[in-house]
């Protein structure tokens, strides 16, 4: 979703009901934009007209009024719409991408096949001690079972432990979430990872020597294929660097990380709590000028337009807990309004 369609959706979700015109003066937004952004939640199912709702009446003089539809149904909304490969489709890409390299022209001196996915693992395990410069990574499965990820991520450290450059290339996940738990834990240790929409084949590389393939990308069970021909390996490394210039850092794309001093802090977590300006002067022995003036610095410098816009962006970036939403009943300082 564009940012503007976020936000008006968070909005909704908040404040309840709104126009068009209401939720623009709201958000300090011209209306061509607040309806832009309605168009694309509608497209998706997010927000539906609310004019049967207690709250439309007072407002429908405005226009039409737009609530915000359950976020847990949106979300299943927008699973759906993201469908995974066929299995036809995947076994195409990595045919085109083996036959492509000149598999078929290799000795059998070249080539040494593992059966079992367990026995590959025990083999890479092998090849990933004796490396000494770089690994690079394929991932094709758009979610991994918790037995691959508790052996991936040691082995991941170990290498970087080591001072090993690690690349590894994965697919967003079929739910859309831009967050991903293995890029995080993986950039943490100082590992690189990006996505694409679409990858040819699984593939691993040790220090551009090897080459690791399963035998059947539709059955990883049925075991790898190891390639030490270097015309292999150097097509395969050129076609992984190729696709990693396409590619795009998950990390990147939600929101980005906001640092607040121990001031910031505690003014926005009074404010978020119910506080007025000079409540919260009073509770942290401050004046009302230096409250106002630090907020006015925040939204200076997160580029927003007001208070609501600033208090938005903080609860996603996790900087600070959002305002009470439309309905909820707990008050300025109560566990709800508090953790919401």
């Amino acid at each position: 979703m564009t940012p503007d369609a976020d936000l008006g959706y968070r909005a909704l979700l908040m404040l309840g009901p709104r126009t068009v015109a209401r939720l623009a003066r709201e958000l300090g937004m011209p209306q061509t934009r607040v309806s832009r952004a309605l168009d694309e939640l509608v497209a998706v199912e997010a927000v539906r007209p609310a004019l049967a709702t207690a709250h439309a009446g007072q407002w429908s003089r405005d226009g039409l009024v737009w609530e915000a539809v359950a976020r847990e149904r949106v979300l299943d909304t927008l699973r759906q719409r993201r469908r995974p490969d066929s299995a036809l489709e995947r076994w195409r890409r990595h045919v085109a991408t083996v036959s492509g390299v000149g598999l078929s022209t290799l000795t059998d001196a070249a080539v040494r096949r593992w059966p079992t996915r367990a026995a590959a693992r025990q083999r890479a395990a092998s090849l990933i001690a004796a490396e000494r410069h770089e690994h690079l990574a394929i991932n094709t499965e758009e979610v991994f079972d918790s037995e691959a990820t508790a052996a991936a991520l040691p082995l991941d450290n170990s290498m970087l432990a080591r001072g090993i450059r690690l690349r590894v290339l994965g697919l967003p996940p079929s739910d859309g979430d831009r967050w991903n738990a293995y890029a995080t834990a993986l950039g943490r240790s100082g590992g690189l990872y990006r996505e694409l929409a679409a990858l040819p084949l699984k593939l691993m590389v040790f220090d551009r020597r090897v080459v690791f393939l399963p035998s059947d990308p539709l059955d990883l069970e049925r075991g790898y294929v190891e390639v030490a021909d270097p015309e292999v390996v150097r097509a395969l490394v050129g076609m992984f660097d190729r696709l990693w210039a396409d590619g795009t850092d998950p990390r990147k794309q939600g929101v980005s990380p906001i640092d607040l001093n121990h001031r910031e802090q505690a003014v926005v977590r009074l404010l978020a709590m119910g506080h007025t300006d000079q409540s919260a002067a009073q509770e942290l022995r401050l004046s009302v000028r230096t409250v106002a003036y630090t907020m006015r610095h925040l939204m200076d410098r997160l580029g927003v337009e007001n208070r609501f816009q600033l208090a938005l962006v903080l609860g996603a970036a996790g900087a600070a807990p959002e305002p009470p939403r439309h309905g909820d009943t707990g008050g300025p300082g109560s566990a709800d309004a508090a953790t919401s």
